[in-house]
């Protein structure tokens, strides 16, 4: 092979990116769950022979592409480098192993180029179910969690092991969609491979050796510089969140120390006896993503970028759960592991970071079935309908929080009508809650409002995955908190926002999510802001006065010509 030129080595890298970027779209076009398809709950990357990341797709979460960029090398360990071959599909679902709970599915599929191995491509999906309890908090291990499968060959040589297919159908209660992700995730990666190979034969590539070492170091090179950049010091950040029936307190301590930056998590709370608990590698994923996003943005996600960040935790807290702690909801816990960083990182790099947001995912699983306290119709079935949402972000130190945006997870809303077409469930009402950023010279983002119901002849069971309900998120530098979430069903009747709750024939959930909270004080807003604001409803009348002080007869006015369709 000819020397290469650095002009060619960044054509590569930049190839790779385009190639893994297809490999997600392939699954999100091809996935059975909607949590793929419709919220892109998903990863998907490419690797070196030593299962170090070269390359993640755009599309995806950080909590699975980088703690999938940890888990080749446990494949590799697992299955033996003299027991890889050509056609073989590697699967988990090992919590602590793969990316964090039994509902991800991670799938690794070695690549050959005339024979030769290259590296591997990867990807995640969340599925729907897994068997077990169903998707929530209440179990007391991770046992009982659903269908656990050990790191093992899928395929070995093209051949599927339908054993283990049939191990999967007996476990579940959606074998169809679980076997149809299996499938989709397997050929997302003979996409990816597909495209690696025409890549490497247009550049005359025998390995990915040189190119590997080129992007990693690079990549490790401009994030040492710019955490070279920052002043040598340390600050501890703390947050108080729900938890499950107690509250939970995360705390880190964070040192820049000029070669990396090292995220102490010593002083959080113990493991919870319910599903709340995060493994380090979820933990060290969202810690390395806000790091990343407050300090290297621009440069790509990568086994380089992400080495000068260091993340450690004690054994047995929360965000360090070992085996077998129940770990289905670690993601309410591990979505707040960001504005705990910054919390600190704000005490060190001042207008840099965003106030808190809503952080966690407002995820529910609706269980519908037949009504039991009278006769059903005949048609009637079980179904399972998880649904993705999201509360406000965090108001940011120029500009405002983003409405119904999920922050740290990035993944999207679901639309009404994909929800309603899974099972017989009913969105009675979707929209932007007035009022719930937080204000400020930034505003946060706004939470949602939520209706849900079943269809006539059903009831059904909701799992609450929510959190910010007696601690919503804090403002910064003056600015108020975000509103905090509500549930109860339409009745008056109160509601957890944890766990598994009944709701009769005929009843409604109401729910309120979280905003984002301020940034700066509220006197500081442009007046502009909050006319604008008011006028698209955002805030109400009375906040308009009590909170911006806002005249009366102003408020008047700026209502009466919006009414008329004036732009602000």
């Amino acid at each position: 092979m000819a020397e290469l030129s650095r002009v060619a080595f960044q054509v590569m890298w930049n190839r790779l990116i385009s190639v893994v970027e297809e490999q997600a779209q392939a699954l999100v076009r091809t996935a059975f769950s909607t949590s793929v398809r419709e919220a892109g709950d998903l990863s998907a990357g490419v690797y070196d022979q030593g299962g170090r990341m070269l390359a993640q797709a755009v599309t995806g979460t950080p909590g699975h592409v980088n703690a999938m960029a940890d888990a080749v090398a446990h494949f590799i360990r697992r299955i033996g480098r003299d027991n890889i071959h050509e056609g073989d599909v590697y699967i988990t679902n090992d919590p602590w192993e793969g990316t964090g709970h039994l509902h991800d599915i991670t799938v690794v599929t070695p690549s050959f180029r005339d024979g030769r191995f290259v590296g591997f491509f990867a990807c995640t999906a969340h599925i729907v179910d897994i068997g077990g309890r169903g998707f929530g908090a209440d179990s007391n291990s991770v046992y009982e969690e659903g269908l656990y499968i050990p790191i093992m060959k899928f395929a070995d040589r093209r051949e599927v092991d339908h054993t283990l297919l049939r191990i999967i159908r007996g476990n579940v209660r959606e074998p169809d969609q679980l076997v149809g992700d299996i499938y989709a995730l397997a050929t997302c990666n003979e996409i990816g491979h597909r495209r690696l190979i025409d890549m490497m034969q247009e550049f005359g590539l025998d390995d990915l050796e040189e190119v590997a070492d080129f992007i990693l170091s690079h990549s490790r090179a401009a994030t040492l510089a710019r955490i070279g950049d920052l002043p040598r010091a340390e600050a501890s950040g703390e947050m108080r969140i729900d938890g499950y029936s107690h509250p939970v307190d995360l705390k880190v301590h964070l040192t820049l120390a000029g070669d990396h930056i090292l995220c102490d998590f010593a002083g959080t709370s113990g493991v919870d006896r319910k599903g709340i608990n995060v493994p380090l590698v979820y933990t060290k994923a969202y810690a390395c993503y806000a790091l990343k996003c407050a300090i290297a943005p621009d440069i790509p996600n990568n086994a380089g970028s992400l080495a000068p960040f260091r993340v450690v935790a004690p054994e047995g807290s929360i965000v360090n759960a070992v085996h077998p702690a129940p770990v289905a909801l670690r993601h309410v816990i591990g979505h707040m592991i960001p504005d705990t960083v910054y919390d600190a990182l704000d005490k060190l790099l001042p207008d840099t970071v965003p106030a808190e947001g809503a952080g966690c995912l407002c995820n529910f699983q609706v269980s519908l079935r037949p009504r039991s306290d009278a006769p059903a119709p005949p048609e009637a079935r079980r179904a399972e309908v998880l649904t993705f949402n999201s509360g406000g972000s965090g108001a940011r130190p120029t500009l405002d929080g983003m409405n119904a945006t999920a922050f740290p997870s990035g993944v999207m809303t679901m639309p009404v009508e994909a929800t309603e077409q899974v099972g017989p469930v009913i969105i009675w009402r979707k929209e932007l809650r007035p009022d719930s950023g937080g204000a400020g010279r930034y505003r946060g983002g706004l939470g949602q409002y939520m209706e849900v119901g079943a269809r006539e002849g059903y009831e059904f069971d909701i799992q609450a995955m929510f959190d910010r309900v007696d601690h919503p998120a804090r403002g910064r530098r003056g600015g108020q908190a975000g509103g905090a979430t509500t549930i109860a069903q339409d009745d008056g009747t109160a509601m957890r926002g944890k766990g598994k709750q009944f709701v009769p024939h005929g009843r409604r959930v109401m729910m309120a999510f979280p905003g984002g909270a301020g940034y700066g004080g509220p006197g500081d807003r442009d007046h502009a802001q909050i006319a604008r604001d008011l006028a698209l409803g955002y805030i109400s009348a009375e906040a308009a006065q009590t909170v911006y002080g806002l005249a009366p007869d102003e408020v008047q006015d700026i209502q009466r010509r919006a009414a008329l369709g004036e732009e602000f």
